[in-house]
Parts: structure tokens; sequence; C-alpha cells
């Protein structure tokens, strides 16, 4: 049997792929994170489903594959599977279930479907840096925002914020507020694809005392991006071409 791990996008229909529909359409079973499944659920109320809360990634993966021995399963992720989601752990535990055929398939990440909401904030160089320690420590998250400061990368953070890190993006900002200007552009958009959905373009000093929560996508600019006619803009050079 077959177990597809699937990127859903940011939660609405339209912005899930033709791809993906597919996979769940052909699935018997979905599988994933509680708050996932939750919204898979309302587009296909027809389909089994299991799931498990956070911090449950393996567990999560272990039932998809016990579940694809003898049936075609789901394994549903936001945005896309391999950007912070279950597709790598999936083919590393896999490797003990060489009878199971996996198929990632793709998905539009926030990165990408927030950053259209606000504009056109990454149509040069960029770096997506997670700011949840669950996983990886600070000091790796923090020297990682540095780099990414010193580098020009146009910046989005993704898990900006939580009730146990509520501080997290305005340490964040001040890392690259010693790098770049407090005019710098930026933007958030909050629910995408969901229901109270937000966009805001403000700048980096502003973004410093904004507070966002996990549902949040932030994109910090470089010192090229504007805002134009309240839309994130980075330029990639074609008037110099």
């Amino acid at each position: 049997m077959k177990l597809y791990v699937v990127g859903f996008g940011a939660g609405s229909r339209e912005g899930m792929t033709l791809a993906a529909e597919s996979a769940i359409m052909r699935s018997d079973l979905i599988v994933g994170y509680t708050t996932y499944t939750d919204i898979i659920s309302r587009f296909f109320p027809e389909k089994q489903v299991l799931s498990t809360g956070m911090r449950h990634e393996r567990e999560r993966v272990e039932m998809a594959l016990k579940e694809a021995e003898t049936k075609n399963v789901a394994l549903v992720c936001s945005g896309d599977p391999e950007l912070y989601g279950m597709a790598g752990l999936a083919l590393e535990i896999a490797e003990n279930s060489p009878d199971i055929d996996i198929e990632i398939v793709a998905g539009v990440s926030a990165a990408f479907s927030g950053g259209a909401l606000l504009g056109s904030p990454l149509t040069c160089d960029m770096a997506v840096i997670s700011l949840s320690d669950l996983l990886v420590p600070i000091e790796k998250i923090e020297k990682k925002l540095k780099c990414a400061a010193e580098g020009g990368f146009v910046i989005v953070l993704y898990n900006p914020s939580s009730k146990k890190r509520a501080d997290y993006l305005q340490k964040a900002c001040d890392i690259i507020l010693a790098v770049r200007s407090p005019e710098t552009v930026c933007g958030f958009v909050k629910n995408i694809g969901r229901e109270g959905q937000e966009c805001h373009v403000l700048t980096l000093g502003e973004l410093r005392n904004t507070a966002v929560d996990m549902f949040t996508t932030v994109f910090i600019g470089n010192s090229e991006t504007k805002n134009i006619d309240g839309k994130m803009v980075t330029p990639r050079g074609y008037r110099n071409v």
C-alpha cells in the first residue's frame, strides 16, 4: 500500500494543490496533528481520521506507517511537508518499512501564500527561520538570525510567538536591528487563507513591539525592500538589466 505525505497549504480549499487534493482523495485514512486534521476534515468529511497532539511527531509517523500496511494513508501537514513538516521524519522511520511506497506531495508554504498577500517580499534571496525552540536550541536560532541579517536576506519567521515564548519575536527583532535600520519594511500575515485573515505592512521598529501568535507568519525585508502603495516589495533589479 501507499503513504502520501501531503502538504495541504495554509488551510483554505482554494490554496490546496490539485496533487494534494488527489492524494487525499485516493487515501482511505488521513493522519495528522489534531489542528490540521480538524481543518482537512471539513473538506473531506467522508474520510476516516486519526490524529495526535503536538510533540507526538514520531508516534504520528509510526501510526501512519502501520496503517499503510493495509490501506492507502495521507499523512497531512500544513504548508509544505518538507518545510518544518513530516516528510523527512517519515522517510527516516520508513527505512524499517521497505514494503511501503512513500510519495511526498508538495504544498504551498506560508512563506509564499503569505508573501502573495503582502505583495512580493520574496522576489530575491530569502531565509526561512523558525523561532520555535522545541527541537532547536535558542542559541542556534539566534545565530541563524544574525547570519541571515548580515547576509542581506529577506527573512521569513515561522512560529514567531506563543504563550511560553511571548518575547521571542521582540528578541529576534533586536538581533536584526543591530544590523538593519528600524525603518526596514516588514510585514506579517495572520490566519493565512482562513477565517480571521489579517495582513499588515509596517517597519522593523514597529514590528518589534507588535504582538503575534503561532498562526502568524512574519516577513522582514532587506535594505532594498519597499512599501509601494501599502504592498511589501523587494526588487530583483530588472530595471538595471
